[in-house]
């Protein structure tokens, strides 16, 4: 069923085995973006521009990801592209660990060393990344996308959770020669995971498009843009991604500055939160499951939910300060995570859902679009967090009124991907998009 060259779905074990891949993309990038982020301003002793700029690099370059897909869609196969995608990512990788080895010898190679290195990174997570969850929409049954979704996205948190840990170990005491060699084991394992994971998972249910039927890349991108579903949804993903990735760099921050709490207990409180992700996911699959088969909701309706419930955790987060340390600050961050975890799931669930509605072999577009939104999303949302509280802290003048702030800001992001999730595939939501981005699409030629 996972695998058979016939089949034209899979079941739980090949939404398991494709899960693989998500872990070992998760492995590969958290060495990249976190310990090596960690080496150059700790050991190294390097401002922290320089790995923010490296890790924003990755983030710019997947906005290659619809041009990838596109690719993936020539050939009808996405085994290819998954595959060289991860061979791109993980040779990145060890790339990322000579460069900062080198940087503490000889600075403006290792840089320029490093430049290299976050380039392949950011178009081998697009590559691999976009294949993947092409080919899960393509073989996944509908009334199991939304646990599919949740299963992925776990197994990529359990993937950077062990790798985390693991390799926390074998780099004590550190050095750079160490950094190489765990990184390129690191790379080698999570290659051969994913060769192994997706070896005769297409078989025969993937035909390759004929070549008369592709046009070129642009009047293809074009094709997509005029689709107002996939400008939609487009939007639906930026502003969403943008709340949810602002937060990220700067709710533990908060904890210190306004609760006062040391590095320790505040990096506990980010546990508390993971976990909270993982409980909102797994009460998506729980949730898709019940939709399936009793007709309760839908991915629209859980995704709205999940905007509006992290929206209300936001809000509770900026009254916390106001009321100082007798607020529930572990069950607030806990709440919040539920949210975010359900929102999440069900923002990708819908991704595979609306992949293959529009004009036939375009789903590597699409799913690339819309990656390339999250990727961006992803990149501003990292600066525009951070910047955003010490901007409030200047014109307020506390630290309290700064998170409040930011915090409310953000949650207005997340209700307006609310009302914009309850319109995803409806006339009035394709009007709304062709409002926001119709000078966009005149831009493109449509």
């Amino acid at each position: 069923m996972s695998g058979s060259p016939g089949s034209d779905r899979i079941g739980w074990a090949g939404i398991v085995r494709l899960g693989l891949v998500q872990a070992a993309l998760g492995a590969i990038v958290v060495l990249c973006t976190s310990t090596m982020n960690r080496v150059m301003q700790i050991e190294l002793m390097l401002p922290a521009i320089l790995p923010g700029t490296l890790v924003a690099l990755h983030y710019v370059l997947q906005a290659l990801r619809p041009r990838l897909g596109y690719g993936s869609d020539l050939g009808g196969r996405r085994t290819p592209w998954i595959i060289g995608g991860m061979a791109l990512l993980a040779g990145g990788g060890v790339l990322a660990a000579l460069a900062t080895a080198w940087m503490g010898r000889f600075l403006p190679g290792g840089i320029l060393l490093a430049v290299v290195a976050y380039t392949l990174i950011g178009i081998g997570v697009g590559a691999a990344g976009t294949a993947l969850l092409v080919l899960l929409a393509k073989r996944v049954d509908e009334a199991r996308r939304p646990a599919a979704a949740s299963a992925v996205w776990l197994m990529m948190i359990l993937g950077i959770a062990l790798t985390a840990g693991i390799a926390g170990r074998l780099l004590t005491p550190f050095s750079g020669a160490r950094l190489v060699e765990v990184t390129a084991a690191v790379g080698a394992l999570a290659l051969a995971m994913t060769v192994l994971a997706v070896w005769n998972m297409e078989g025969a249910a993937s035909a390759p498009t004929p070549p008369e039927a592709q046009p070129p890349f642009p009047v293809a991108f074009r094709q997509v843009w005029g689709e107002r579903q996939v400008r939609h949804f487009a939007l639906l993903v930026f502003i969403s991604m943008l709340a949810y990735s602002a937060q990220e760099l700067v709710i533990e921050p908060f904890a210190g500055a306004v609760f006062g709490l040391p590095p320790g207990a505040s990096t506990q409180l980010i546990g508390v939160q993971h976990g909270g992700v993982l409980a909102g996911m797994l009460l998506l699959a729980l949730a898709g499951a019940a939709s399936a088969r009793w007709g309760v909701g839908s991915l629209r309706g859980w995704m709205a939910l999940g905007c509006f419930a992290s929206a209300a955790g936001l809000l509770a987060m900026a009254g916390a300060g106001s009321v100082g340390p007798d607020w529930p600050l572990a069950g607030s961050f806990f709440l919040l995570g539920i949210a975010n975890g359900f929102f999440c799931a069900a923002a990708i669930g819908s991704m595979m859902h609306l992949a293959g509605r529009g004009r036939e072999s375009r789903e590597g577009v699409r799913m690339g679009l819309w990656g390339a939104a999250q990727a961006l999303a992803f990149g501003l949302g990292s600066i525009a967090g951070s910047s955003a509280v010490d901007l409030a802290r200047i014109l307020l003048g506390s630290p309290v009124a700064a998170y409040a702030a930011v915090f409310t800001a953000q949650a207005l992001l997340f209700l307006v991907a609310g009302m914009l999730s309850l319109r995803v595939g409806t006339a009035s939501g394709d009007r709304l998009a062709a409002e926001f981005v119709g000078a966009g699409s005149a831009g493109l030629g449509e």
